[in-house]
């Protein structure tokens, strides 16, 4: 029995052009999702970590509540720069360029 040959030949097609993404655009999505998630994240650590045995001013569910709020509002706060940095791009790109739209037939 001979062994027939599976490979097949790849055509070259269109070549790939990677584009990096703007500044500003992953420290907006970090944000945001710090923002969203942190107080959820420091209302479940407060309640796993159950009530005190003795009298307390403020249980631990209220305190990782409020640590989740303040690093929430820092989540906020970091979206909120790179979302200034993203906008500050996109003004920057167009104003440099110049905004020229060509016709098809090239006028």
């Amino acid at each position: 029995m001979s062994e027939q040959s599976t490979d097949v030949l790849i055509q070259p097609g269109r070549p790939v052009r990677l584009v990096p993404t703007a500044p500003g655009f992953w420290m907006t999505i970090l944000g945001v999702c710090v923002g969203g998630l942190a107080p959820l994240f420091g209302f479940l650590i407060g309640s796993l970590i159950g009530p005190p045995e003795e009298v307390v001013l403020l249980e631990p569910i209220y305190w990782g509540l409020f640590i989740g709020t303040v690093v929430g509002g820092l989540g906020i706060l970091v979206a909120v720069v790179g979302g200034r940095r993203l906008w500050l791009y996109s003004r920057r790109g167009k104003d440099e360029v110049g905004v020229t739209e060509q016709t098809e037939d090239g006028s």
